[in-house]
């Protein structure tokens, strides 16, 4: 399975937790942190037009938002 990137931002608790859950389910992820780098923030606006944290993207699959119910079907179709 390819990494999920996750972007996130600093003092963002749901950010923190969607780590911990994919860490959790033993899932490999690419953090974006957009607080720390301007380049992942465009990236995210211009390319996927989100603007909110965290946005999880897994192939085709965008996840926005604070979502587990979503981000578990996810990873399970992933598998």
């Amino acid at each position: 399975m390819k990494p999920f990137i996750v972007y996130t931002q600093d003092e963002c608790p749901p950010c923190t937790i969607v780590k911990l859950f994919l860490n959790d389910q033993g899932v490999k992820y690419v953090e974006k942190n957009i607080s720390s780098n301007h380049a992942f923030k465009d990236e995210l606006t211009e390319k996927y037009g989100i603007m909110s944290t965290p946005t999880i993207i897994a192939g085709k699959e965008r996840i926005v938002g604070f979502n587990l119910a979503r981000l578990k079907e996810v990873i399970d179709s992933h598998e």
